[in-house]
């Protein structure tokens, strides 16, 4: 692996896990089966995508969901409701985020998300504290992988891609990243992370 000076991760699956299929079976009460419809049933409708996309309000797409699947309305309300149990912090990988940074990495993070599940999801977390520049899909109202949130990350933060190694748990979005100049390593788990993340702590950064 070559020398980088920035670091650009992902959220979801990378820098926060996710127990969705949890907090409904065991917060929630649903069984199995009918939990990971209900989670395959949001998660894989493209209003989901507008979701991340910041075009609508939280209110807005969560009656959209109802009115188009009247079958799960009370579990989609609760879903929605409780959205801050979906969460999981990944303490270890923050540590590391830090000592990235106390190394002389610039951290930055390029996401999908929604603001509000964002606020709710890392208000409190720790890495914040490294990261020295954010572009969310809400902000620009575009999603990774379209090239124009990428841009918009070089552009605001005058980032050279050619000194950047992107982290993201979907191969699409880091083809998105490679297309438009940067490195970048698809994460196939917290392990995989880790590992990954003491490699570059043990490496110089770029100048």
């Amino acid at each position: 692996m070559k020398n980088y000076k920035n670091i650009v991760f992902d959220v979801g699956q990378v820098l926060m896990g996710y127990r969705w299929q949890d907090m409904l079976i065991k917060d929630h009460g649903m069984e199995e089966e009918k939990a990971i419809k209900l989670g395959r049933t949001l998660f894989d409708d493209k209003l989901w995508l507008e979701f991340d996309r910041g075009v609508m309000s939280y209110w807005d797409i969560v009656n959209e969901f109802k009115i188009k699947y009247k079958d799960m309305e009370d579990d989609i309300q609760w879903f929605f409701e409780n959205a801050r149990l979906m969460r999981q912090p990944r303490e270890d990988v923050w540590k590391m985020v830090g000592k990235l940074k106390a190394k002389g990495y610039m951290i930055y993070v390029l996401s999908n998300y929604s603001k509000e599940l964002l606020d709710l999801h890392t208000k409190d977390a720790s890495f914040w504290q490294y990261v020295d520049g954010k572009m969310v899909s809400y902000m620009v109202h575009e999603l990774k992988p379209e090239a124009t949130i990428y841009k918009a990350l070089y552009e605001k933060y005058n980032i050279d891609p050619k000194e950047s190694l992107f982290l993201d748990d979907r191969e699409e979005n880091v083809k998105g990243g490679i297309n438009t100049g940067m490195d970048g390593i698809v994460i196939k788990s917290k392990e995989h992370l880790l590992t990954l993340l003491d490699e570059l702590v043990k490496m110089d950064v770029l100048k």
